[in-house]
Order: C-alpha cells, then sequence, then structure tokens
C-alpha cells in the first residue's frame, strides 16, 4: 500500500514514513527498490526467509567494500529482498569472524515433552564429535583464508581483480534472481 502510494507520485519518502508510522524514509526506498525489481513477491518476506552459505555472504560483503555499493545496491545486485541482512553480516563478521556467520539464528527449536525421558540419549546424537568439530573448524579457517587471499588481491588491484571477476559476479547475479 505505501509503495503504491508512492508510485502515485503523489507523496515523498519522507512525508509517507511520517503518515504510515515508519521509523525511516530509507526503509520506504528499500521497499520501493524491491518492488521495482521483483514486484510483489518480493516485498513478502514470509516466502523470501532463505539460509545463505557463510562463502555467499562473504562473497556479497567484498562486493560491497570492493565496488563501493550501498547496502541496497548490493542487495539488488544478489537479489537479496532484505538489504538491511547485510549489514547484520557485516557487523557479525567484524565481532565473530566467519565462524559467527555459520550460526543459525534465534532461539533453537523446543523439545517433545513426550521424549523426555530420552532426552539424554536425543543429546549425546546431536552433540558433534570432536572429530567433527575440528572438520567444522578447518572448514570455516579455509574459508576464511580463501577470503582475505581474495580481500589482498583486491587492494593490491582493484581494477584488475574487479575485471577478472565480473564475470563471475555478473552469472551469480542472474542465478540468485530466478
Amino acid at each position: 500500500m505505501v509503495v503504491r502510494e508512492y508510485l502515485d507520485g503523489s507523496i515523498g519518502y519522507r512525508l509517507l514514513a511520517h503518515k504510515h508510522g515508519v521509523k525511516s524514509d530509507t526503509q520506504i526506498k528499500h521497499w520501493v527498490a524491491t518492488y521495482k525489481k521483483y514486484g510483489e513477491a518480493g516485498l513478502d518476506r514470509k516466502k523470501n526467509k532463505q539460509i545463505y552459505s557463510v562463502q555467499f555472504k562473504l562473497d556479497v560483503l567484498s562486493f560491497m567494500k570492493r565496488t563501493g555499493a550501498s547496502v541496497t545496491e548490493t542487495a539488488l545486485h544478489f537479489g537479496l529482498t532484505n538489504p538491511p541482512m547485510i549489514a547484520t553480516w557485516k557487523k557479525t563478521l567484524l565481532e565473530g569472524g566467519t565462524e559467527a556467520l555459520d550460526r543459525p539464528r534465534g532461539r533453537p527449536a523446543m523439545s517433545n515433552k513426550a521424549n523426555n525421558g530420552n532426552s539424554k540419549k536425543h543429546k549425546q546424537d546431536n552433540e558433534m564429535t570432536r572429530e567433527q568439530k575440528l572438520e567444522r573448524e578447518n572448514e570455516l579457517l579455509r574459508l576464511e583464508v580463501e577470503y582475505l587471499k581474495k580481500l589482498r588481491a583486491f587492494q593490491m588491484d582493484p581494477e584488475g581483480y574487479l575485471e577478472k571477476h565480473k564475470q563471475r559476479y555478473h552469472s551469480n547475479s542472474k542465478k540468485s534472481s530466478d
């Protein structure tokens, strides 16, 4: 409703935010940009819930840093309908490193009360072995090293790096927008 009202051209972002009690006109700008690119379906967050890999998150953050694109431009480039999510990834990476990007969000699911008697056995099955934990840590460290190598290569020669990887990012953005 707010996006349509803006597109009708009778009122601007700031007045719309005030009229509808939206905290910031930036939110309305995100909605309008998403609507223009994906239509009404792009605004339905329930349909757009998706889990992204650590590598994808690192690629998005790396792209944003290399190109100097805004959060909104980066989101549209990668087909993401929730631009503030990128800012959250950036903050998470800075505060907790790449391992923090792999943590699931929200509360864990509640256990079934009928299975409480078996909770000890269930807990043991869910815990990772030491070897599995080490393998997971090893993989995260590999990803971090790969990311840092890419970052260093970009910092040394931004234009050359972007030219070399231009096709890859272009094809990735098409895949995610399907």
